[in-house]
């Protein structure tokens, strides 16, 4: 039954339920850091260790470090040129919102061309300076100097190689929010770092320049060869209209360009007729209407308009009103056959005769005027009509002569426009207009730009801090050594019954136990203390004490416990089991000749078999003689009578089990008592073999009350435990067990 499942630990736990899951979350934060700061300072030294290796690894580097110069050359990259001319090339255009023309042109400064051209340029590539300023070395042919030189069979690989040293060193570096780039060179030489830089600007320049000239020439050459094809279309389909109109007699006028701008398109001489032809007949027909309106009007009133407007006959008239107006003076004084007034009569006479005839002669030229006009319309009409009927005809045959003519038009339109083309981007590549600009050329640097002695101690100490808590950490996981009390729950499923402090060097437990104020008794007082509320009676009546393996303070804990039981005026008998490496009898200062084993093998007198320990306030049991198989023993049924006899006379019986792992002992004695106490060294026993000894108790059903963690030390512990031992640790530790 583990500790906080016991009636006394369960009250405990509910009083103080409440505030621990409120209070769960931070302590779960603290714990964390605690544990991160634990491992810090448990493993401070491999830390600090590996920090200052790095630390001088770094100051050694750097002493040893040939300074380096960085030169920088700043450069502008538009999107679009300065236009000289309208006339457009045929590289793309850029919109405002397009980065990949600006990664392009990172790439393209990056290029392995243009590093192999810088090289080329400079000469460096049969420079075996250049080479051994970077430490290139190579048994390659093209690196074999043949009196200082290098062959020229090899420079295509020098080329190569040349371009990949510059590329190496270069560094382009885009302002932020703006079109400027630096692009920088770092080399041992400030003055070659220089050239480099100021050498690669221009280079880019002029690839940038000679890459728009070679689309432009590219461009060039392939409108040229489809104006010619073009050309021979446009040749072959003029060809074929000609002979269709030709062989279909089609006469169409040419398109006319008027004086407003204005063009006229391709007509027939039939159509221009019929037009004409049209525009006379509607003429003449409104001169026949205006005759024939002209005649009839003069039939209805007898005087038509032109006999009114004729000066002869306006003449006649005038002349006769005024013969009538005299002929009227006459009457008044005269008769009618007054010689005057006859006179007078026969000149009216005769210019009414004169007027007749005149107007006889207006109204016949009306009509034939009409007749005329009406003739004229007759003719006229059946000429249009005439020209209707070509026109016609002429529609039907021009439908395939205007398939042809679109066609044509067509293969001109195109022809036109590469040739406009052609001709833009002559002009175009003759401007060469850069979009790349210097802005800063590279000066000589003054002072180096590497090593830097702060910059790499710092970068050495974050180096060594990050190494220092990697290493920390792998050997924390690969440690299974128990060194702190949480974990016995965390790693091994017990209750934690108390945590016992290392004893001083060269000194005795049993002394540190004869001293009521030691750290030790203190340890031990709490572990008493927790096991009083394990059951309900209390102690157990009977236990036994076993660890892993021997030396990890099982004999200690036992002596200790039965001392602190007696102390607190109980009857208690220690009982040595480990019959196999017997040690409780050099503690009384006896022999082992007498003991439980011959108890064991049939003896009966118990009082033959114990000694007392005046000192400790105890009575012991020794093993007794070695037996050839202590398991033997074990198995029957004498034990669990001696432990009935000696329930009837002591309050506790504590045996001192010997170790669990390759033996059968410890499980044999612990399903005889009613419960064992489990015994794990801190910083000394692996939890892995911890394990494995519980888990062979398990199988036996024993019942393990708890654990005791022994030669505990504080600055030892993983998370940090800042306290010492000393009066009331024994009792928190319970209350937190």
């Amino acid at each position: 039954m583990n500790l906080i499942t016991s009636p006394s630990f369960r009250g405990a736990a509910s009083t103080t339920q409440g505030i621990g899951e409120s209070q769960a979350p931070e302590a779960d934060r603290k714990s964390i850091i605690r544990q991160y700061l634990g491992i810090a300072l448990r493993w401070r030294y491999v830390i600090i260790g590996i920090t200052a290796a790095c630390i001088l690894l770094g100051l050694i580097a750097t002493l040893l470090m040939t300074p380096k110069y960085t030169a920088v050359s700043t450069i502008e990259i538009a999107r679009e040129a300065s236009k000289v001319a309208e006339f457009q090339g045929v590289d793309r255009e850029n919109s405002t919102s397009d980065q990949e023309f600006y990664q392009t042109q990172y790439g393209l400064l990056r290029s392995r061309a243009l590093s192999e051209r810088v090289a080329t340029q400079l000469r460096l590539v049969d420079d075996p300076k250049f080479f051994a300023m970077f430490g290139y070395s190579s048994d390659k042919p093209a690196f074999a100097l043949v009196n200082d030189r290098y062959p020229a069979a090899g420079r295509a690989e020098r080329q190569r190689v040349a371009g990949e040293l510059l590329g190496l060193r270069l560094a382009v570096t885009p302002m932020r929010l703006s079109r400027l780039v630096d692009i920088s060179f770092t080399s041992p030489d400030p003055v070659f770092s220089a050239r480099i830089a100021n050498a690669w600007a221009d280079n880019f320049i002029q690839t940038n320049l000679e890459r728009k000239v070679q689309a432009t020439s590219y461009g060039r050459n392939l409108l040229q060869r489809q104006l010619a094809l073009q050309k021979e279309r446009l040749d072959n389909s003029q060809r074929q209209l000609v002979g269709y109109a030709s062989a279909q007699q089609i006469i169409n006028l040419p398109s006319q360009s008027s004086g407003s701008g204005a063009t006229t398109s391709e007509r027939s001489i039939v159509a221009d007729d019929l037009a004409a032809l049209n525009a006379v007949l509607s003429q003449a027909t409104a001169e026949r209407i205006q005759a024939e309106a002209r005649y009839q009007q003069a039939g209805r009133s007898g005087a038509s308009t032109d006999a009114l407007r004729n000066p002869a006959i306006n003449s006649l008239r005038q002349r006769r009103a005024e013969l009538a107006a005299e002929y009227a003076r006459l009457m008044v004084q005269f008769e009618p056959g007054y010689p005057a007034a006859k006179a007078i009569q026969s000149q009216l006479d005769q210019l009414d005769r004169s007027i007749t005839r005149e107007e006889g002669r207006v109204s016949g030229s009306q009509l034939a005027d009409y007749r005329e006009a009406q003739e004229r319309e007759n003719a006229l009409r059946t000429k249009v009509d005439q020209l209707k009927t070509n026109y016609l005809d002429l529609r039907r045959r021009s439908i395939q002569y205007n398939i042809y003519q679109q066609e044509v038009d067509t293969n001109r339109a195109l022809y036109d426009g590469l040739l406009q083309r052609f001709k833009e981007i002559g002009v175009a590549g003759g401007v060469g207009v850069n979009n790349v600009s210097i802005v800063d050329t590279a000066d000589v640097p003054q002072k180096a730009s590497s090593p830097r002695l702060l910059l790499n101690l710092l970068t050495a100490l974050l180096a060594g801090l990050g190494l220092g808590a990697l290493v920390a950490f792998a050997l924390e996981q690969m440690d299974e050594a128990i060194a702190d009390p949480s974990e016995v729950q965390q790693r091994l499923g017990l209750p934690l019954l108390g945590t016992v402090p290392k004893v001083r060097n060269g000194v005795a437990p049993r002394d540190e136990l004869l001293d009521r104020k030691s750290d030790l008794v203190d340890a031990y007082l709490a572990v008493n203390t927790n096991l009083g509320f394990t059951t309900e009676h209390g102690v157990p009546r009977s236990f036994s004490v076993t660890s892993t393996r021997p030396a990890e303070g099982k004999s200690t804990t036992a002596i200790a416990l039965a001392t602190m039981l007696a102390r607190a005026q109980r009857k208690v008998i220690l009982i040595d089991g480990d019959m196999r490496s017997p040690s409780i009898h050099h503690l009384g200062g006896v022999d082992h000749n007498r003991g439980l084993s011959n108890f064991l093998v049939g003896e009966d007198d118990i009082g033959s078999l114990i000694f007392q320990m005046s000192d400790l306030g105890i009575t012991a049991m020794s093993a007794g003689p070695i037996p050839p198989n202590a398991a033997e023993l074990l198995t029957g049924s004498r034990l669990s009578l001696l432990l009935g006899r000696l329930l009837e006379t002591y309050d506790h019986v504590i045996i001192d089990s010997p170790p669990v792992m390759g033996l059968a002992d410890a499980p044999l004695i612990a399903s005889r008592v009613e419960g064992l106490i489990f015994v794990a060294e801190s910083h000394g026993i692996r939890s892995s073999m911890v394990k494995t000894a519980i888990g062979r108790l398990a199988s036996a059903n024993v019942r393990i009350i708890g654990c005791v963690l022994t030669k505990f030390e504080a600055r030892r512990s993983r998370y940090g435990y800042g306290y010492e031992y000393g009066y009331g640790y024994g009792r928190t530790d319970a209350v937190k067990a």
